[in-house]
């Protein structure tokens, strides 16, 4: 009974209930009930009890989720957790006179560290230095190799520099009695490298090992599982090579990929999630992907409704043009059925996701998932503006470049400093188009305040993994962009093959610059024009009219002119003709905010011609 419903490469996995058992799951393919099939058949049929199997997972949501799974299938007493939570009751458990208060996150103290530094690194976002101690202390590189040990990377700040503040959080974190999770993992492997008796109880206690997402472990949590295992082999490895995006912690598909060349391997290739159409795009990166090859099949039945379309990949002239027809395409969709909620805007850096935050705003599309007002940048400027009066532009300019902000940045920052420094430029720019500086904040919740709990979704594509939505845009698919400058090719080239397999029907690539390297191994190197702007002189009075007034409002406004009205919905109301605000709301495109804003003028301008 448990095996039912499992299809043939699922069940062949779940009956192999003893050794070494590599399963390389595509996206979409039915990885859990996999996991969980053969789990519970491991325990069905005798060969190990509940309690003698430790599942691994990489977020406890996950862990959560396997268990809840096993209890339907009958199977309660399973440990399932992650590297971390495991390796903490496992402390506990061994040394239990040793105090672990855990540090909840690294940035709090490493900004306080940070604010000791000289110049313009004083304000490096404290979540890059984070990841760099990660990168580290994931290698078991202490602070005083770490020099020798990072000569060949690129740290957020000058190795001299990121070597103190490695040396000093260390220290301030052993001076109040705390460890880190990395600590917690170095701390097990340490115990079980010295401590024979330790080694000889856990593996007594547990006798086989499921993990999950094994192309995302790193040397320190590969190191573990080896001292976990021992000289056995009961180790059932789950994971996606094509998957693997997290190269900047010291994670890489290596491990999953060295284990499958000693280990039965089973092919999950069946997906359930995405129609035909999508991954016959998705699979023309498979030869570029190297690895353990895997080419995803559809179950999903072919038709002919719009959900079965081709995948659209379309060029344009200029992101105005891209992100109008952005707007118009999720607005297309809500309207044939699609809600908001099954469609995703996904984007390489957050850098980039206040342009989509302002293009969906000024659309009135509700979203979820981003907000400039929430990162770094806009929060550490808005508060040393508190109770500050002035003109706006010099005021905010000057507070910018007090926290480092650079008018021209250099392309080889850290994500999160990019970032940052893109929503400090973007914020001065508004100012300057203000008077007095306490409109400014009123004037960026009005562009950037309308992220919602509900609505599309805008993440970054390293946030969707793992998520999956009727409707995916990946708009800015750009040379640059993605890749990004400095970033490793192929891991970059992972994270487009992540983003196109969270689709289910509908899916559309979009550039306006030069095109991304991948599009060419998509198969696609042409870059025809698109929707090229008519002639002043083919407009009749009323367009060039209308044309004329957004050109001016948007000046006013400070606004690029697309955010009043795009091209096409201007269009529109040249044809429509309205003259009255119920006849202009009645057009596609304009909501209460846009006929509040703009309604009267529009009006006005048609009457006159």
């Amino acid at each position: 009974m448990i095996l039912e419903g499992l299809n043939a490469e699922q069940r062949a996995a779940a009956e192999a209930v003893r050794g070494r058992l590599c399963i390389l799951a595509g996206a979409g393919t039915g990885k859990t009930t996999t996991v969980t099939h053969r789990i519970a058949h491991q325990v069905a049929a005798g060969v190990f009890a509940p309690a003698e199997i430790l599942a691994v997972t990489f977020t406890e949501k996950a862990a959560g989720e396997l268990k809840t799974r096993l209890a339907t299938l009958g199977v309660a007493g399973v440990r399932a957790s992650t590297f971390h939570s495991a390796a903490l009751a496992q402390l506990r458990h061994f040394l239990p006179g040793t105090a672990r208060e855990i540090l909840p996150a690294k940035a709090p103290l490493l900004r306080q560290i940070a604010n000791r530094l000289p110049g313009a690194y004083r304000f490096r976002p404290a979540g890059d230095l984070a990841t760099e101690i990660e990168w580290a202390k994931n290698r078991r590189i202490p602070p005083e190799r770490y020099q020798a040990s990072a000569h060949d990377r690129k740290p957020p700040i000058p190795h001299d520099l990121m070597h103190r503040v490695y040396r000093e959080y260390e220290r301030r974190k052993t001076d109040a009695g705390l460890v880190d999770f990395e600590d917690l993992l170095a701390q097990a492997v340490a115990l079980y490298e010295q401590d024979e008796h330790a080694s000889a109880a856990f593996r007594e206690r547990y006798r086989a090992f499921t993990v999950d997402e094994y192309q995302d472990v790193n040397g320190l949590q590969q190191r573990l599982l080896e001292l976990w295992l021992g000289t056995r082999d009961d180790l059932c490895a789950v994971g996606d090579d094509y998957q693997s995006i997290y190269g900047f912690t010291g994670a890489g598909p290596e491990h999953l990929l060295a284990f499958s060349r000693s280990a039965r391997v089973v092919r999950l290739e069946r997906n359930y999630r995405s129609t035909e159409q999508v991954l016959a795009l998705a699979n023309r990166l498979v030869p570029r992907l190297g690895g353990a090859p895997k080419t995803l099949q559809a179950t999903i039945s072919s038709g002919t409704g719009s959900e079965f379309a081709e995948p659209e990949l379309a060029s344009f002239r200029s992101w105005v043009e891209e992100g109008a027809h952005l707007v118009e395409r999720i607005r297309v969709l809500h309207g044939m059925g699609v809600p908001y909620e099954e469609q995703a805007v996904l984007v390489r850096t957050n850098a980039r996701s206040a342009d989509l935050e302002e293009l969906l705003h000024a659309a009135d599309i509700p979203f979820q998932g981003a907000s400039l007002l929430d990162r770094e940048g806009a929060r550490s400027l808005l508060k040393r503006l508190r109770q500050t009066r002035g003109l706006a532009g010099d005021v905010v300019r000057e507070a910018a470049r007090s926290l480092g902000w650079q008018p021209s940045p250099a392309d080889d920052l850290g994500e999160r400093e990019q970032t940052r420094q893109s929503d400090l430029g973007r914020i001065v720019a508004i100012a300057s188009r203000l008077g007095d500086v306490s409109e400014l904040a009123p004037e960026l919740e009005r562009r950037f305040g309308a992220s919602v709990a509900t609505g599309v979704h805008l993440l970054t594509l390293h946030r969707s993994k793992g998520l999956e939505w009727d409707a995916v845009f990946l708009p800015r698919l750009d040379e640059g962009e993605l890749p990004v400058r400095r970033g490793n090719v192929d891991e970059e080239r992972r994270l487009l093959y992540v983003g196109l397999t969270r689709a289910r029907c509908h899916l559309s690539l979009t550039w306006s610059g030069k095109p991304s390297r991948f599009l060419a191994e998509l198969g696609f190197n042409a870059r025809p024009p698109r929707r090229p702007a008519a002639a002043a002189s083919e407009l009749s009075a009323a367009g060039q009219a209308l044309r004329a007034w957004r050109l001016e409002r948007a000046r006013a406004d400070g606004v690029p002119a697309y955010v009043v009205f795009h091209d096409r919905t201007l269009v529109e109301i040249e044809l429509a003709a309205p003259t009255s605000i119920g006849e202009l709301a009645s057009i596609s495109g304009i909501g209460p905010t846009k006929i509040e804003r703009y309604g009267r003028d529009v009006l006005a301008v048609l009457d006159v011609h």
